[in-house]
């Protein structure tokens, strides 16, 4: 695993965004984890998760893109972290974007807020993390209304490795449905790899209770290979 997705997992743990214990998915799931970027908080902590996600974009997709695209609400400070740190360690101006939830009829008019959106423009959607796909779904339709654009992937913070509405996972539902590639910075895999019965700042923070409560989960609601 290279180092930064160590790197990302601790700081998950340290912000207090990765958690172990009783938890409710929006999709009604119980769950033994949960990632809340909500609890990325501060100029700092924001400027380290625009660079884990450069990193992820860049070795994944490359940099011949145009546009970074963050959904509301959660992705609008997304696509503005991660373009700026984009353009600090790769030296490449990417333009973001967002959605507004409500078409504004005054002023700045329209459903975007950023950078306009033209023909011919490729196109990344950065999300925090995907369970079941709907805003994507949500996303895509806004996105080629503006023009003959091109969407050519969607990069998440965490792959939860869990079925989307049926038996793949959501980021291999949404790559089937849209014809775009998916990535994460990390998948629930590597943070178990990382964590597992390993002594972090003191503390086991996946002991076996916990990796037998995520096992679990994993037999009812896991994605198939």
């Amino acid at each position: 695993m290279e180092r930064y997705k160590e790197e990302f997992i601790e700081f998950m743990v340290d912000c207090g965004v990765l958690k172990f214990g009783d938890f409710v998915t929006k999709s009604g799931r119980k769950t033994p984890f949960f990632i809340n970027t909500g609890f990325y908080r501060d100029g700092g902590q924001m400027s380290r998760l625009g660079g884990y996600y450069a990193k992820a974009i860049e070795q994944n997709f490359g940099l011949d893109f145009d546009v970074l695209f963050g959904p509301a609400y959660k992705g609008i400070p997304l696509t503005v972290a991660a373009t700026m740190e984009i353009s600090r360690e790769f030296g490449k101006d990417i333009r973001y974007c967002s959605n507004r939830k409500e078409v504004k009829d005054h002023g700045d008019k329209g459903i975007l807020l950023g950078s306009p959106i033209s023909d011919g423009d490729k196109v990344v959607i950065i999300e925090d993390v995907t369970t079941a796909g709907t805003s994507i779904r949500e996303t895509v339709p806004i996105l080629r209304a503006q023009g003959d654009v091109d969407v050519i992937g969607l990069v998440v913070s965490v792959d939860r490795m869990e079925r989307g509405t049926g038996t793949k996972s959501a980021l291999r539902e949404i790559e089937e449905s849209f014809g775009l590639k998916t990535c994460a910075i990390v998948t629930m895999a590597e943070v178990i790899e990382h964590l597992y019965n390993k002594e972090y700042k003191g503390r086991v923070v996946i002991d076996d209770t916990i990796k037998a409560a995520i096992d679990a989960y994993y037999e009812q609601y896991g994605a198939e290979a």
